[in-house]
């Protein structure tokens, strides 16, 4: 992730992953409040309590987790 003050854009990579992750591709972010909308709104999609969704959740909560620590 790549900030400019209170601006953020995602990498090429990023995207690429969350797309893989979630199958949601993520347009729009610009703030860090865009990225974790678009967090809920992937953890929403996927609901549930399956052993999958858990899994799932941590992979989305991973990559996320990677992208504000580079930022």
């Amino acid at each position: 992730m790549i900030r400019f003050g209170p601006h953020i854009r995602l990498t090429r990579r990023e995207t690429e992953r969350f797309k893989l992750i979630t199958d949601l591709e993520p347009v729009g972010i610009r703030t860090l409040a865009d990225l974790d909308a678009y967090i809920a709104q992937c953890k929403a999609h996927y609901w549930g309590v399956s052993r999958d969704t858990q899994f799932l959740h941590w992979l989305i909560d991973r990559e996320y987790q990677q992208c504000r620590s580079v930022a």
